[in-house]
Protein backbone atom coordinates (compact mmCIF):
# COMPACT_ATOMS: atom_id res chain seq x y z
CA UNK A 1 0.00 0.00 0.00
CA UNK A 2 2.85 2.32 0.82
CA UNK A 3 4.51 1.59 -2.27
CA UNK A 4 1.03 2.27 -4.52
CA UNK A 5 0.76 5.52 -2.58
CA UNK A 6 4.44 6.77 -2.98
CA UNK A 7 3.99 6.04 -6.90
CA UNK A 8 0.61 8.18 -6.65
CA UNK A 9 2.23 11.26 -4.63
CA UNK A 10 5.63 11.60 -6.16
CA UNK A 11 4.24 12.97 -9.62
CA UNK A 12 1.91 15.50 -7.11
CA UNK A 13 5.23 16.66 -5.01
CA UNK A 14 7.61 16.32 -8.10
CA UNK A 15 4.95 18.84 -9.99
CA UNK A 16 5.08 21.26 -7.06
CA UNK A 17 8.85 21.52 -6.59
CA UNK A 18 9.36 21.84 -10.49
CA UNK A 19 6.70 24.85 -10.49
CA UNK A 20 8.26 27.49 -8.13
CA UNK A 21 4.82 29.24 -6.61
CA UNK A 22 5.46 33.32 -8.38
CA UNK A 23 3.47 34.85 -5.88
CA UNK A 24 4.62 38.48 -7.31
CA UNK A 25 2.02 41.11 -7.10
CA UNK A 26 -0.05 41.23 -10.54
CA UNK A 27 1.01 44.16 -12.73
CA UNK A 28 -1.43 46.96 -13.96
CA UNK A 29 -1.99 44.83 -16.87
CA UNK A 30 -2.68 41.82 -15.33
CA UNK A 31 -4.77 43.72 -13.10
CA UNK A 32 -6.86 45.20 -16.04
CA UNK A 33 -7.09 41.72 -17.77
CA UNK A 34 -8.42 40.33 -14.76
CA UNK A 35 -10.80 42.68 -13.83
CA UNK A 36 -12.14 42.67 -17.70
CA UNK A 37 -12.15 39.78 -18.01
CA UNK A 38 -14.24 39.39 -14.56
CA UNK A 39 -16.54 41.82 -15.99
CA UNK A 40 -16.81 39.81 -19.44
CA UNK A 41 -17.50 36.38 -17.19
CA UNK A 42 -19.93 38.38 -15.29
CA UNK A 43 -22.48 39.57 -17.76
CA UNK A 44 -22.44 35.88 -19.88
CA UNK A 45 -23.17 34.23 -17.07
CA UNK A 46 -26.12 36.53 -16.50
CA UNK A 47 -26.94 36.85 -20.09
CA UNK A 48 -27.12 33.18 -20.67
CA UNK A 49 -29.86 32.96 -17.59
CA UNK A 50 -33.00 33.41 -20.39
CA UNK A 51 -35.89 33.51 -19.16
CA UNK A 52 -37.58 30.15 -21.17
CA UNK A 53 -39.73 31.16 -24.22
CA UNK A 54 -41.44 27.95 -24.71
CA UNK A 55 -39.74 27.65 -27.91
CA UNK A 56 -36.94 25.07 -27.38
CA UNK A 57 -34.87 26.32 -30.37
CA UNK A 58 -35.19 30.18 -29.68
CA UNK A 59 -34.17 29.12 -25.88
CA UNK A 60 -31.44 27.27 -27.23
CA UNK A 61 -29.95 30.25 -29.14
CA UNK A 62 -30.62 32.83 -26.64
CA UNK A 63 -28.90 31.10 -24.14
CA UNK A 64 -25.59 30.35 -26.49
CA UNK A 65 -25.81 33.69 -28.03
CA UNK A 66 -24.16 35.43 -24.86
CA UNK A 67 -22.14 32.25 -24.57
CA UNK A 68 -20.22 33.09 -27.50
CA UNK A 69 -20.20 36.76 -26.91
CA UNK A 70 -18.42 35.75 -24.05
CA UNK A 71 -15.63 34.00 -25.92
CA UNK A 72 -15.66 36.95 -28.27
CA UNK A 73 -15.22 39.09 -25.31
CA UNK A 74 -12.15 37.07 -23.59
CA UNK A 75 -10.84 37.31 -27.01
CA UNK A 76 -10.77 40.64 -27.50
CA UNK A 77 -9.50 40.95 -23.87
CA UNK A 78 -6.44 38.75 -24.67
CA UNK A 79 -5.74 41.01 -27.82
CA UNK A 80 -5.83 43.68 -25.58
CA UNK A 81 -3.58 42.56 -23.45
CA UNK A 82 -1.68 38.90 -24.05
CA UNK A 83 1.98 39.00 -25.88
CA UNK A 84 1.99 35.61 -26.78
CA UNK A 85 1.64 35.83 -30.61
CA UNK A 86 0.10 32.08 -30.93
CA UNK A 87 -2.59 32.70 -28.24
CA UNK A 88 -3.53 36.52 -29.83
CA UNK A 89 -3.94 34.48 -33.44
CA UNK A 90 -6.14 32.09 -31.65
CA UNK A 91 -8.15 34.68 -29.85
CA UNK A 92 -8.60 36.28 -33.71
CA UNK A 93 -10.03 32.79 -34.71
CA UNK A 94 -12.00 32.61 -32.02
CA UNK A 95 -13.62 36.07 -32.46
CA UNK A 96 -14.48 35.36 -36.14
CA UNK A 97 -15.77 31.75 -35.39
CA UNK A 98 -17.77 33.06 -32.63
CA UNK A 99 -19.20 35.79 -34.55
CA UNK A 100 -20.35 33.66 -37.38
CA UNK A 101 -21.97 30.85 -35.36
CA UNK A 102 -24.04 33.63 -33.70
CA UNK A 103 -25.18 34.57 -36.73
CA UNK A 104 -25.76 30.92 -38.09
CA UNK A 105 -27.78 30.66 -35.36
CA UNK A 106 -29.68 33.39 -35.45
CA UNK A 107 -30.77 32.77 -39.39
CA UNK A 108 -31.93 29.65 -38.35
CA UNK A 109 -34.44 30.59 -35.96
CA UNK A 110 -35.49 33.19 -38.77
CA UNK A 111 -33.94 36.38 -36.75
CA UNK A 112 -32.30 38.96 -38.65
CA UNK A 113 -28.56 39.35 -39.14
CA UNK A 114 -27.33 42.48 -38.57
CA UNK A 115 -23.58 43.81 -40.20
CA UNK A 116 -20.70 42.46 -37.81
CA UNK A 117 -17.90 44.87 -37.32
CA UNK A 118 -14.37 44.12 -36.14
CA UNK A 119 -14.13 43.80 -32.18
CA UNK A 120 -12.52 46.76 -30.54
CA UNK A 121 -9.18 46.00 -28.66
CA UNK A 122 -8.54 49.30 -27.25
CA UNK A 123 -9.97 49.68 -23.44
CA UNK A 124 -12.10 52.85 -24.47
CA UNK A 125 -12.87 52.50 -28.17
CA UNK A 126 -13.60 55.31 -30.43
CA UNK A 127 -16.87 55.76 -31.78
CA UNK A 128 -16.58 54.71 -35.31
CA UNK A 129 -18.77 53.96 -38.31
CA UNK A 130 -17.10 50.34 -40.04
CA UNK A 131 -18.47 49.96 -43.45
CA UNK A 132 -17.40 46.92 -45.38
CA UNK A 133 -14.34 48.31 -46.83
CA UNK A 134 -13.07 49.66 -43.77
CA UNK A 135 -13.54 45.94 -41.71
CA UNK A 136 -10.79 44.64 -43.46
CA UNK A 137 -8.29 46.87 -42.34
CA UNK A 138 -9.85 46.97 -38.90
CA UNK A 139 -9.34 43.53 -38.75
CA UNK A 140 -5.60 43.79 -40.06
CA UNK A 141 -4.80 46.08 -37.27
CA UNK A 142 -5.91 43.69 -34.76
CA UNK A 143 -3.19 41.28 -36.33
CA UNK A 144 -0.41 43.90 -36.09
CA UNK A 145 -1.42 44.71 -32.78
Amino acid sequence: MRVLLAFAFSPVVLAQETHPSAQTAPTADEKAFLAENDTAMTRMMNDMAAKPSGDIDRDFVAMMTPHHQGAIDMAVIELRYGKNEQLRRIAQEIIVDQMQEIAAMKLAIGEQVTASVPAPTQATPAIATHDHMNMSHDMKMLETK
